[in-house]
């Protein structure tokens, strides 16, 4: 994860926050260790880059696989510590992938509306969830505000709100428990629009 190395190097977080008017509410509700998946809204292409001014720890994402046939999208990805996921069939290797991420105590993101494209619905999907539940990861909800019209002209005033983390014991994901908890972490994220 070289890429991190240069963007704390560089203080790219500090100048996202200024140049996009980023404000951070309840960043001190995502554990400084340990294991957690921050599961968001999705807005934007730029969501990843704004959800990483939230906290210092690395945070690491699964990524459509087709972003990886460009190769210098590729090698950038993988600089920031991606991985791949084929979306739509329940990818075990990537959920492998996710799993030993989280039980080595890294920062795994989640945008479990899967796009940022305007299409109803956008329902949350269960993949988080069934982690969450496979490891024992707790959950924290955020809430991306802003983030849709980041770049058109005058910025957009953006907000991160991070909401208190869901405490998951590890159980079997079935699927009725994993619909439940995203339920909850669906309302959750919906409260903090409030």
């Amino acid at each position: 994860m070289i890429a991190y190395h240069a963007v704390d190097r560089l203080g790219l977080r500090p100048f996202l926050r200024l140049l996009f008017r980023i404000k951070v509410q309840g960043a001190e509700r995502i554990p400084e260790r340990g294991g957690c998946i921050l599961t968001a809204n999705h807005e934007s292409l730029a969501d990843p880059f704004i959800l990483g001014v939230a906290t210092r720890r690395k945070i690491r994402y699964m990524a459509k696989a087709e972003l990886y046939g460009f190769w210098p999208l590729r090698v950038a990805m993988r600089a920031f510590g991606t991985f791949p996921v084929e979306r739509g069939g329940g990818d075990r290797a990537a959920i492998s992938e996710a799993a030993r991420l989280l039980e080595a105590g890294e920062v795994l993101g989640i945008f479990p509306q899967g796009t940022s494209k305007r299409i109803d619905p956008r329902p949350y999907r269960r993949g988080a969830a069934r982690l969450a539940l496979a490891t024992g990861a707790p959950i924290v909800p955020v809430l991306l505000v802003g983030t849709r019209g980041i770049l058109r002209p005058g910025f957009p005033k953006v907000r991160i709100v991070v909401g208190e983390p869901i405490q998951v014991q590890r159980a079997r994901p079935t699927v009725a428990e994993a619909r439940q908890l995203m339920e909850r972490v669906e309302r959750q994220i919906l409260d903090l629009a409030a």
